[in-house]
């Protein structure tokens, strides 16, 4: 079974409330098996608008990638997120393995 991917391209504008997104996601993260692939750090912007922070996150699948956004648990953290941050993302089916 493919993978499913969170690609996603965020300014934070308040770091500090921002905390409360890391926070309130972290649940939502666990139960769909998250894993963070690409989280901030240091990057080159080669093409197009670049944003300050970059995540990827690695999900067992499509399905398990679009449910946790949809979930309630993740909808109330991106209620936080988008008082603290600008950001885009896409969900991504990964190649068969």
């Amino acid at each position: 079974m493919a993978k499913g991917y969170w690609v996603a391209h965020v300014d934070v504008h308040d770091p500090e409330g921002y905390k409360g997104y890391v926070e309130a996601a972290r649940a939502p993260f666990q139960k769909y098996g998250a894993r963070f692939l690409a989280r901030g750090g240091s990057f080159e912007g080669l093409e197009g608008k670049a944003r300050a922070r970059n995540v990827i996150i690695e999900f067992p699948s499509l399905q398990a990638a679009h449910d946790c956004y949809h979930s309630p648990e993740y909808q109330a953290a991106a209620a936080i997120r988008h008082k603290f941050a600008d950001a885009e993302m896409v969900l991504v089916e990964g190649p068969e393995e």
